[in-house]
C-alpha cells in the first residue's frame, strides 16, 4: 500500500437506515490501512456484542450532556431518544496517527462535519435503489414495533431529500459495485487517481 504523506482527511458516509452504508464502511477499513474508524458517543445502552471504545463510547446522559457543556463535541444531535456525537478528540487521534478518518453517521452530524471542515471531506450519501425497496428492508428486519417503523419511515424519508447537498451519491444497488464505487472515491481523493490506473 502507498505510503500517505498529506494532511489528514475525512470521509464522510451517510444514508438512512438500511441503505448500507456500515457495510460499505467496514469493507474500506478492512480494504485500506490509511483509513481509521471514528468511534461515535452514545447514550444508548450497549448491545451484547459491541465494545466500548471500538464499536461506540457509551455514557451516561449525565455524561453526554457535561461533554456538551464543556464543548468536547464536534457535532451531536438526538435520535430516536438517544444522544449519538463526534468527539473533538476523536479527530485528534486518529489524525496524530497519521491516518485519514472514516465517519459512518446520520445525515445531520454528516451535514455539520462536512460545513466545518470543508475541504478536507468527502461526503457520500448511500443511496437505496428505490425507496420502496428500502422500507422492504427496514420492514424485513423485524427488529422494532410498527409505531418504532413507521417514524423510522418517516425519518427515512425526509434524509432521502438531503441527498444533493453531498459530494457524492452512491446507489448501493449490487452491493460488489458500491464497494468498488467506494474504493474509487477514497483513492482519488487521497491520491488523486484510482491505483489500478496507468502511470
Amino acid at each position: 500500500m502507498k505510503e500517505m504523506k498529506q494532511e489528514g482527511k475525512m470521509f464522510i458516509f451517510t444514508a438512512p437506515s438500511g441503505a448500507g452504508k456500515t457495510t460499505i464502511v467496514r469493507h474500506l477499513l478492512k480494504h485500506y490501512d490509511i483509513l481509521d474508524f471514528s468511534v461515535s458517543a452514545t447514550t444508548r445502552s450497549k448491545r451484547p456484542h459491541e465494545i466500548h471504545g471500538k464499536d461506540y463510547y457509551f455514557m451516561s446522559v449525565a455524561e453526554f450532556n457535561q461533554r456538551i457543556e464543556s464543548d468536547e463535541f464536534i457535532e451531536w444531535e438526538e435520535v430516536y431518544e438517544d444522544k449519538y456525537g463526534t468527539l473533538k478528540s476523536e479527530v485528534d487521534r486518529v489524525w496524530e496517527s497519521g491516518k485519514h478518518i472514516v465517519f459512518d453517521i446520520e445525515v445531520k452530524g454528516a451535514t455539520n462535519i462536512k460545513y466545518m471542515y470543508g475541504d478536507r471531506c468527502k461526503a457520500i450519501f448511500i443511496k437505496p435503489p428505490s425507496l420502496e425497496i428500502l422500507i422492504e428492508r427496514l420492514t424485513n428486519r423485524n427488529t422494532e414495533s410498527a409505531s418504532s417503523l413507521k417514524k423510522r419511515i418517516a425519518r427515512v424519508k425526509r434524509e432521502m431529500t438531503y441527498q444533493n447537498t453531498f459530494d457524492e451519491v452512491l446507489v448501493n444497488d449490487m452491493l460488489e459495485v458500491a464497494k468498488k464505487e467506494a474504493e474509487f472515491f477514497v483513492e482519488t481523493f487521497i491520491y488523486g487517481r484510482p491505483f489500478d490506473e496507468e502511470e
